[in-house]
């Protein structure tokens, strides 16, 4: 698996990986150790996770309301990377400054993905890279919105 640019199937292996061996008090790594803290604040996915043979290739369409699960959890491990490593600079004052907004580390982290998302989606659309000034832009829009 490629550590940064994982397949779909991988990304949402991981997932399923990661779980399972929290079920089942198995050694877990750093990165899984992550991942099953966002997972834990997630429970309406517990099932979903604990059935990889029905959900690896379920189709998820925004256009009809639906969210991917997947999506948002590998979005929740984005943030908290980016977080703990300040990348884009800012961020973690950022977010620092959400938690304190919110009373909250998961809305925060919702404030900092939605802005990811939306980040993401602009850079898709205009075919470009992702821009970190807007995304920073976003963000502190977001600590305006207090």
């Amino acid at each position: 698996m490629s550590l940064y640019n994982p397949s779909r199937d991988q990304a949402r292996q991981f997932l399923f990986d990661a779980w399972a061996k929290f079920k089942q008090n198995s050694p877990l790594s750093d990165l899984e150790k992550i991942a099953v803290e966002v997972i834990q604040m997630h429970s309406e996915y517990h099932a979903m996770l604990e059935a990889p043979e029905r959900y690896m290739q379920q189709q998820y369409f925004p256009e009809m309301g639906e969210t991917n699960p997947f999506l948002h959890l590998s979005l929740h491990l984005s943030v908290i990377e980016q977080i703990s490593i300040n990348q884009p600079i800012g961020i973690t004052q950022v977010y620092a400054t959400l938690q304190k907004k919110h009373d909250d580390n998961h809305m925060a982290q919702h404030d900092l993905l939605e802005c990811l998302a939306e980040t993401i989606w602009q850079a898709q659309r205009n075919n470009t890279p992702l821009d970190s000034v807007h995304y920073l832009s976003l963000l502190n829009q977001r600590i305006g919105q207090a």
